[in-house]
């Protein structure tokens, strides 16, 4: 495939390559030359074979053929009747003063991070580097406002009370008390009844110390949350501590409600304890599954009817813990906030909407709930902006049934890391969290995707970090988003697993910080759920890459392959982690 001028510019110091049989006589331009960044490709599929003699793109450029060359061959000294004099670049990782910075990212296959390389390392025996945050020129500001800068103004202020929850049993009536929810037994005959398409339910707790036990695939964990003053995103909602639901289901003919993969099999093995969406590694889970109509598992009224009647159930345990005083093990205070004169930021989320199963239900009546609420597919899946703490007050429902690794189930939405670090960086002024559907279709994507661009543009915004669950067709999406920002001169930063399997198949010139989410040993979609979402340390790395992006620091082009040694390398600069990747069947 030849490249443009403009993709000539950015590989100069490449490989020249003919892309195609080229002829004597010809002079030498950039739709001659195939594109740099297909080389490691071919050469894996052995479609390629570099020269130590070759010459470099710079010094073909405008030389004449000599001879005839077939495709995909290097061009070197005996084929031209020129090279091109180039003066070398001096390295500067020899001038001790200076200290080479970028961003490693990579526009596709998404590995990349914020990566500090340092030259001659050796000369800079006990250098402590701390990475820059917005550390260049401030920017310009009204004569008189500068003290305002960055200024915090309170706009809606939620309390999350955390109630203690000690135990939970199957019994004759529901109710809490003392720490204990006990769910009466008989309450799924009325459930089931909330929509035909679900033909039984059946309930069970499962304490820490039981989950080596079988479990069919897992469709969602969701909190016991509910309101008791005031509307989602302020006032006062209780979220019961140390308990969750746990939808599981099949439909009649025993086949599992999934899409990519299903997460059925022994729970300790099928779950990532402790990440954002799922069980935490104390929680005490209350199963609920649910059989749905033959063949109603890959249609959105299937799936929709067990998450239906499993709030039924629910919200009979959100009635009692309204009224419910007990112990307060935490008080959470969220606060929608904005700092007048910081770089204005939005979060993307882009969530499926691709209507089969994909769906998932925004602004119910009650925190994490089903009524009330609208689906973003019957929404034609256009953007729709939310507070932060609306999103931190469970104002998402996920009723997605993707791959399990890479879906964010309800739970993760209530505490998504990127809200909750991006609301309270006091150097940025988080605007909103914006949700935008991911259609079927490639040209109802464009047109939702063009609409995102439009409210971008209205919202006169400084920086954008875009993000997506699963891969593949939603990649698509993704990308347009990124695009939607980038040609209207915002910073933006993509998110997303990618790793091995989930590697871009379509980018463009404004995808050029990416951060990975991967957490599977082969990068692969390995069946446990929640296993490569978005934890706080993603959110930790991405944060940084839009303040480098909106600072305008340098981002240089990653390996092509994922490789999470570069991730840990970066987890070490801001002080995190390592990110330890598991392999499917071991967790922990």
């Amino acid at each position: 495939m030849s490249i443009t001028k403009e993709t000539l510019q950015k590989h100069l110091k490449d490989p020249a390559i003919f892309c195609c049989r080229r002829e004597k006589g010809l002079v030498i331009s950039a739709a001659d030359l195939e594109d740099p960044e297909l080389f490691e490709d071919m050469q894996d599929a052995g479609l390629l074979k570099l020269s130590p003699d070759g010459l470099r793109i710079e010094q073909v450029i405008g030389s004449k053929l000599t001879k005839d060359v077939e495709a995909l061959t290097p061009i070197t000294k005996n084929v031209v009747d020129k090279v091109n004099e180039v003066k070398e670049e001096v390295d500067e990782s020899e001038t001790p003063q200076e200290i080479k910075e970028a961003s490693k990212v990579q526009s596709v296959g998404g590995n990349g991070m914020i990566h500090i390389e340092i030259g001659k390392a050796e000369k800079f025996e006990g250098l402590k580097l701390d990475v820059p945050v917005l550390a260049g020129a401030a920017p310009s500001v009204p004569a008189g406002a500068a003290e305002k800068s960055g200024e915090k103004k309170v706009i809606h202020k939620l309390v999350k009370k955390h109630i203690k929850i000690s135990d939970a049993k199957i019994g004759n009536k529901t109710s809490i008390e003392n720490g204990v929810i006990t769910i009466d037994k008989n309450i799924v005959k009325t459930a089931v009844k909330q929509d035909a398409l679900c033909k039984s339910l059946k309930l069970d707790v499962i304490h820490p110390n039981e989950r080596h036990i079988y479990t069919d695939t897992i469709m969602d964990v969701c909190p016991i949350a509910t309101k008791v003053e005031g509307e989602l995103g302020e006032g006062i909602t209780k979220v019961a501590d140390g308990v969750v639901f746990m939808l599981t289901g099949v439909d009649e003919d025993g086949v599992q409600i999934h899409e990519f993969g299903s997460s059925e099999g022994y729970l300790d093995k099928k779950m990532y304890f402790g990440h954002p969406g799922c069980a935490d590694e104390n929680d005490i889970i209350i199963r609920c599954h649910a059989v749905v109509q033959r063949l109603s598992g890959m249609t959105r009224p299937g799936p929709f009817a067990a998450h239906k009647c499993q709030d039924y159930i629910i919200q009979a345990v959100r009635d009692k813990l309204k009224k419910y005083e007990g112990e307060v093990v935490d008080e959470e205070i969220c606060e929608d906030v904005r700092r007048e004169g910081n770089p204005r930021v939005v979060l993307v989320k882009e969530i499926m909407g691709q209507g089969a199963m994909h769906d998932n239900i925004i602004c119910p009546r009650e925190p994490c709930g089903v009524l009330g609420g609208q689906k973003n597919v019957d929404c034609c899946n256009v953007p729709i902006i939310l507070t932060p703490n609306q999103v931190r007050d469970g104002s998402i429902h996920a009723l997605t049934c993707i791959g399990p690794a890479t879906k964010e189930m309800t739970r993760h939405y209530i505490r998504e890391p990127l809200v909750e670090g991006l609301a309270k960086d006091d150097e940025l002024d988080l605007v909103g969290v914006i949700f935008v559907g991911s259609p079927q279709v490639n040209d109802e994507k464009l047109w939702v995707s063009e609409r995102l661009g439009s409210m971008l543009e209205a919202l006169n915004l400084d920086g954008v970090i875009v993000t997506t669950e699963g891969f593949g067709n939603n990649h698509i999406d993704f990308i347009q988003h990124i695009g939607q920002a980038g040609k209207r001169g915002i910073p933006v930063v993509g998110v997303s697993f990618c790793a091995y399997q989930g590697q871009l198949v379509v980018g463009n010139k404004y995808a050029t910080a990416m951060v990975e989410n991967n957490m599977d040993k082969g990068g692969f979609e390995n069946d446990i759920a929640g296993c490569s979402g978005i934890t706080p340390e993603v959110a930790v790395r991405a944060i940084q890459m839009l303040k480098n992006k909106m600072e305008g620091v340098e981002i240089k082009p990653a390996e092509r392959k994922w490789n999470n040694d570069v991730i840990n390398a970066n987890n070490k600069i801001l002080g995190l982690p390592e990110t330890k990747l598991v392999e499917s069947g071991t967790l922990h």
